[in-house]
């Protein structure tokens, strides 16, 4: 049994990060003795339809900032976090944003302990934190950073702040950057490609789909390596969602956005980051 004690506040967390019940949720805490990610895991391997491991359910309110140098050859991304939606829409809440992201543009910074102590308006980022901290009354902070560098960078504000985009391309294509800026917000994948998806995430979908079927009865009795070459072929599926060359193109789903790319002159995405509010 588990000895850690499952709160109310926990339970509800992993419900609004998955959609799931609260009696499967609490179950799922208990089962995995308080592991949030892998409760989530343990909800998928029940079949659960809940979303997949993602970095991007910390801050609830705030707004994130995508900008490039003017060369376009390195990106960032910040979120300002906060407590409540009626700060995050407050059009000086929104300047407080662009000011720190302009910081960081200008200082060339590569971190995001770097960037709070970067120098602003006669401070650091960090003072400016707690003077926007004191005059507001809530907690603040910036609380994410991702950095771009490429030949080509496109940078992306998806919403009303509320998910930054940044993509490092292989060469100069604005209409390009803006089209798969859009894609990645829209549709969060993964990895740009299958040859670039973690192992660990291929990992922990093959164990996810080897327990579903190990629970079909369809299934029962077949050997283990019989299974195996099933969720093989099973994880072209998850390939062609989750890995951004793979997916279908949102402008036209005719097309995969690999084709998109290579109609847009062989265009080639090196990488991206994509930061999103909870």
């Amino acid at each position: 049994m588990s000895t850690v004690t499952i709160s109310a506040q926990d339970i509800n967390k992993l419900r609004q990060a998955t959609g799931a019940g609260m009696m499967d949720c609490r179950k799922a805490l208990t089962e995995t003795n308080g592991d949030f990610e892998a409760a989530i895991d343990w909800l998928r391997k029940q079949g659960q339809k809940v979303a997949a491991k993602r970095g991007d359910r910390e801050a609830k309110e705030g707004v994130v900032i995508a900008k490039t140098t003017a060369d376009h050859k390195t990106g960032m991304v910040i979120c300002v976090s906060c407590e409540t939606d009626f700060v995050s829409k407050n059009a000086d809440f929104v300047a407080f944003g662009q000011r720190i992201a302009d910081a960081a543009i200008e200082n060339n910074v590569r971190s995001l302990e770097e960037l709070n102590n970067t120098p602003v308006n006669g401070g650091t980022v960090a003072d400016l934190v707690n003077d926007k901290l004191a005059a507001i009354g809530e907690k603040i902070g910036v609380t994410k950073f991702q950095r771009i560098e490429a030949p080509y960078v496109a940078s992306y504000i998806h919403g009303a702040y509320r998910i930054g985009v940044l993509v490092g391309l292989s060469k100069e294509a604005p209409e390009a950057g803006k089209d798969i800026a859009m894609q990645i917000a829209a549709l969060n994948p993964v990895a740009v490609d299958a040859a670039s998806v973690p192992a660990e995430t291929i990992a922990r979908e093959k164990d996810i789909i080897m327990e579903l079927m190990k629970q079909d009865p369809k299934m029962a009795g077949k050997p283990d390596e019989m299974l195996a070459k099933i969720a093989e072929g099973k994880m072209g599926a998850f390939f062609k969602e989750q890995t951004l060359t793979a997916q279908s193109f949102v402008k036209d789903s005719g097309k995969t956005v690999a084709d998109y790319l290579k109609e847009a002159g062989d265009v080639k995405v090196l990488e991206f980051k994509r930061v999103a509010l909870g």
